[in-house]
């Protein structure tokens, strides 16, 4: 599973080594179409959500054999877990990444939510899987429901931290409770979503922006 370290510190991914016995252009070769059925699953997890994936509709989509599918993704809950980690690991790469080359604090806290709202001004046609698989599997247990509630629960841990940093810089207040400050910017996002996607109501992404400068406001020591 891919992690969001805290925002302070280090970032390690590591990545299961491949066995030595195979040979490295047959591994490429079986990364790049393992790529290129996730992109497909990416895209159709987007439109039709999670349960909307199966072997057959991806090897319809890929212009692949049904048995060519599955020997990359063993079964339809493996797919959809692997989707949910690349999904995640493409969430990192776009909004987490960037933001901790800003300065410890507000900057970088700043910098974690405007690429988040980038991301969601994005995700607004097309739609979030983070969501819509909460939607569809917050009341059913299992590897897939675990795969996504970690997910966002790493990325809310790194939101937290960033918030926990900024107090300790001093650019919050010493009783700031971060938790608190890492749900309301939540709920403005998933606020968004609604808004926007669902009801398509006008100036939401606006809304959400200045929402995000009030919480700050509300929280600011006033220092630097």
């Amino acid at each position: 599973m891919p992690q969001v370290a805290d925002s302070g510190r280090k970032t390690v991914r590591r990545r299961s080594a491949a066995p030595d016995a195979v040979p490295s252009r047959v591994l490429h070769k079986g990364q790049q179409t393992r790529l290129v059925i996730l992109d497909a699953a990416l895209s159709l997890a987007a439109q039709a959500g999670l349960e909307g994936l199966s072997i057959g509709a991806l090897a319809e989509s890929t212009g692949m054999s049904k048995s060519g599918v599955f020997a990359h993704f063993g079964s339809r809950e493996e797919l959809q877990i692997s989707v949910i980690h690349e999904y995640f690991q493409r969430f990192e790469q776009e909004v987490f990444y960037p933001a901790i080359k800003e300065a410890r604090g507000l900057p970088r806290l700043r910098a974690l939510f405007e690429n988040w709202m980038k991301r969601v001004t994005e995700e607004i046609q097309s739609g979030c899987i983070f969501i819509s698989g909460a939607i569809d599997f917050d009341d059913r247990p299992g590897p897939v429901r675990d795969a996504l509630a970690t997910s966002v629960r790493v990325w809310l841990a790194a939101v937290e931290r960033a918030a926990t940093l900024a107090k300790e810089e001093g650019q919050l207040v010493a009783d700031a409770d971060e938790r608190q400050i890492c749900f309301e910017i939540h709920g403005l996002i998933l606020s968004v979503h609604y808004e926007a996607r669902f009801l398509q109501t006008p100036g939401s992404i606006e809304r959400a922006q200045r929402a995000f400068e009030q919480i700050l406001a509300r929280y600011s020591s006033g220092g630097p």
